[in-house]
């Protein structure tokens, strides 16, 4: 039960003018920003009524585990966003509801327990070096004459996709065929933002839908591509690697049959997308919070040198490093890669916290601002990583407050997969460089396009250490 009063009745809110649609609006052009305003004025359940609809906005973390974990089998996730979400990923785990998610849920499970993602810390590190040796050879002089200015985030970017490509496929696919990858990811992400707020799609063939069509197919390609070889390698005799792939080649379902070609590709499109974009932009705002806070990032890196001493991170040495840990958790809080999750609609009446909310209700979930909310989070705009220090003396974050994976039965599969990438990767820009701001540039400007990214890429200075 929620430890927050009852919600009050009627639930206050915006009133609805032109059936919600300058409401609509508002979400389509700036999502957060709108919804952090209802919060401001209406407090922590907010009422709209949006094309004939009935919209609940939640910002208390009680309120939001209690819909995420009691309320989970009476919410479906909100039809058009998945319909959107399928075009890209099928029927994956992602996009499946009721028994269809649970049995693939129940599959895919073991993949990614703690045990298993350890294994692939070696090619975890294996990307990350590659990537860091390609960086341009810096000149002679000083550390300042020598420092780089390089967009970060393509770095980041193009770094985690060679990660999923190595851990999915046991394979990378050449700097051009990632390139094309990575702004086939992105185009799509922009994409579907957009068509969340239409009720449906136009059609592939439409003249304006080019750079989906581009992104949909050169994604479709690498899979299949991947998935085809593969399948080659087993005709010929040869032994797979120990790779995600295999593993979901390996699966059997409770009547020992294999997926098919076309649950293979779902699952690792989902995998491929979720597991490169998600680690992809947590980089880009730790990098961007290391720069922007010199004493965190030097704390950092004496710790990163006094625990490896020069030689590359292993498996053992993640729980060694508990200041990077903070700093990477409260890199989260700030920056989360998915700041508001998958709307929901009610399938059947729900209680909460005194509210009874009718079936067909949207219920939109966002972290993102629960995270900055100053009744959980002394100086919430503030970098502050010991405030997850137990020792450090600071008041007790509430269970739910601090949830940039989810919460419930749906709370994201690969979060162990991503941290552990995540610390390996920062560890090593570490050992190799200092952060810094570009001289007069503005602090990045965050605009939600499915994940959280900079509005304009990411430069920093990079000075060797």
């Amino acid at each position: 039960m929620s430890r927050v009063l009852p919600i009050p009745a009627p639930v206050p809110g915006p009133p609805t003018r032109w059936g919600g649609l300058p409401e609509v609006l508002a979400l389509r052009r700036d999502y957060l920003g709108h919804l952090r305003h209802l919060q401001q004025r209406y407090g922590d359940v907010v009422h709209q009524r949006l094309l004939g609809l009935d919209d609940f906005c939640f910002f208390h973390p009680d309120h939001v585990r209690e819909l995420l974990i009691a309320g989970h089998d009476g919410m479906i996730r909100w039809e058009r966003a998945t319909a959107v979400f399928a075009d890209a990923h099928g029927q994956s785990v992602l996009v499946a509801e009721g028994p269809a998610w649970q049995r693939q849920r129940r599959l895919l499970q073991p993949g990614f327990s703690p045990q298993r993602v350890t294994g692939f810390v070696p090619l975890m590190v294996d990307a990350a070096r590659r990537a860091l040796e390609r960086l341009p050879a810096a000149g002679v002089g000083s550390n300042e004459d020598r420092a780089e200015v390089l967009d970060f985030e393509s770095l980041m970017t193009l770094l985690t996709m060679d990660v999923i490509l190595r851990t999915l496929f046991s394979a990378g696919d050449g700097d051009a065929a990632v390139a094309e990858t990575a702004w086939a990811v992105h185009e799509l992400g922009k994409v579907a933002m957009g068509e969340m707020y239409v009720p449906v799609s136009a059609p592939l063939w439409a003249p304006w839908k080019r750079g989906k069509r581009r992104a949909l197919r050169s994604l479709d390609g690498l899979i299949r591509g991947h998935l085809a070889t593969r399948r080659a390698q087993a005709r010929q005799g040869r032994p797979a690697p120990d790779d995600l792939l295999a593993m979901l080649m390996a699966l059997r379902d409770e009547r020992g049959e294999p997926l098919d070609d076309t649950a293979l590709r779902d699952e690792c499109m989902t995998t491929f997308l979720a597991g490169h974009e998600t680690s992809a932009a947590a980089l880009t705002w730790w990098g961007w919070c290391m720069a922007a806070h010199p004493d965190a990032q030097r704390h950092a890196a004496d710790e990163v040198d006094a625990v490896l001493g020069g030689r590359e991170p292993g498996a053992a040495d993640l729980t060694r490093l508990p200041w990077l840990s903070l700093c990477i958790k409260e890199t989260l809080r700030l920056y989360p890669p998915a700041p508001a999750l998958f709307s929901r609609r009610t399938i059947q009446a729900l209680d909460i916290a005194g509210l009874r909310l009718p079936r067909g209700a949207m219920l939109r979930l966002t972290p993102g601002l629960i995270q900055r909310d100053p009744r959980w989070f002394e100086e919430p705009e503030a970098f502050r990583p010991e405030r997850f220090d137990p020792a450090a003396g600071h008041r007790e974050i509430p269970r739910g407050a601090w949830m940039p994976f989810g919460a419930g039965p749906r709370v994201c599969l690969g979060s162990h997969f991503a941290l552990m990438e995540i610390t390996l990767v920062a560890a090593m820009v570490l050992q190799r460089y200092r952060l810094a701001p570009v001289p007069e540039a503005p602090a990045p400007e965050p605009v939600l396009n499915i994940t959280l990214r900079p509005a304009t890429p990411l430069r920093l200075r990079l000075m060797p250490r």
